[in-house]
């Protein structure tokens, strides 16, 4: 008899994956809010929903709290990249804090999105998931004027005010698909109903999933890197189930791959969601290494680049502002003020990338 036929083992490697311009952008705010004013910086909620970044933040001085009434008097407290409610604000300066709005800037459209129809006497229809951080911020900026809705069983329990006068927004991490089936049911009550000016879902969120499509049909086993309280990420397990994968997985470290997800698994597709540091999806590409899996070749759908500039509070002297019990600029600081900054950079949560294999 002659040898038995070996199988190869490979993992496709999808990207863009991990980190956007708006996690990129939040991370880097708690740090040099810790370089520039030292420990303790307070932040409220996770500024990022992943265990390592939170947990990496607070050993360098952060102090995560779930409530503004939390935090000291006179003390700087960052809002995360989820954005808060207006309400929030009025707690901050009540317990005369000093604060820096990490909010990512798509987020932050949204809300501008929200108050520009609720002006306009528009009911909003806002598609996202109950009790989300960012649908909770989104509510705040109209509440009178915002329905959840929460997918598409939702959409024949809504009641309006007026049908000529609707709008729908959503939350901007939520699946593509899942999104444009609900808008599809929403349309079908609602004929009138208007579409917000540009595409709500970021392209963040939009271009992991569409790397995730396309390989996803030639996976045994997809495995996300993410927490599981990252909307997102757990998304990109729905979507890549939907789109052919035989088994997904969602995993915030490598030690967490269950030995038997492998069994039968020749072509296992690794992706990562949007709040996801790189040196965690090197640590599954060593694990599935170690394992068989050491050709890795990278499905690439398309290339980012976009970057924000970091919060203008930054460049105050806020702890005089704190001590002060005023979040207004203080112009007659003694301590030099920072007029700019470079823009975010991750390399430091991320382990040195081994040439691969590139598929376009």
């Amino acid at each position: 008899m002659g040898d038995p036929v070996t199988v190869s083992r490979r993992v496709l490697l999808a990207a863009p994956r991990g980190w956007c311009a708006g996690v990129d952008r939040a991370v880097a705010t708690v740090e040099q809010a810790l370089d520039r004013f030292g420990a303790p910086i307070y932040v409220r909620k996770q500024i990022v929903h992943n265990k390592y970044v939170v947990k990496a933040l607070a050993e360098k001085g952060a102090i995560f709290v779930d409530e503004t009434q939390e935090v000291p008097e006179h003390a700087i407290v960052v809002f995360s990249a989820h954005g808060v409610a207006p309400l929030v604000h009025d707690e901050a300066q009540v317990g005369k804090l000093a604060t820096i709005d990490a909010t990512c800037p798509l987020v932050t459209k949204v809300h501008k999105e929200a108050k520009r129809f609720a002006k306009d006497d528009y009911d909003i229809l806002l598609i996202g998931h109950q009790g989300h951080e960012e649908v909770i911020g989104t509510i705040g900026q109209a509440p009178d004027r915002i329905h959840l809705v929460d997918g598409a069983r939702d959409v024949a329990a809504v009641e309006v005010r007026d049908e000529s006068k609707v709008v729908w927004l959503s939350q901007t991490t939520l699946s593509v698909d899942e999104t444009m089936a609900t808008v599809g049911e929403l349309t079908k009550r609602f004929p009138l109903l208007v579409s917000p000016p540009s595409d709500d879902i970021c392209y963040a969120t939009h271009n992991r999933q569409a790397a995730v499509r396309q390989l996803a049909a030639e996976t045994d086993l997809l495995i996300v890197v993410g927490s599981k309280n990252s909307s997102n990420s757990v998304r990109l397990v729905e979507v890549g189930l939907e789109n052919g994968a035989k088994a997904a997985h969602l995993v915030d470290f490598a030690d967490e791959i269950d030995e038997t997800w492998l069994e039968g698994a020749f072509t296992v597709g690794v992706t990562s969601g949007a709040s996801v540091p790189e040196i965690l999806v090197e640590g599954v590409l060593v694990h599935l290494a170690e394992r068989g899996y050491a050709d890795v070749q990278t499905v690439t759908t398309t290339a980012e680049h976009r970057q924000f500039s970091l919060p203008k509070e930054l460049r105050r002297d806020l702890r005089t502002e704190a001590t002060a019990g005023s979040t207004a600029p203080n112009h007659a600081s003694t301590r030099p003020v920072q007029e700019a900054f470079p823009a975010p950079g991750k390399d430091h949560w991320s382990t040195a990338h081994g040439r691969r294999r590139q598929r376009s």
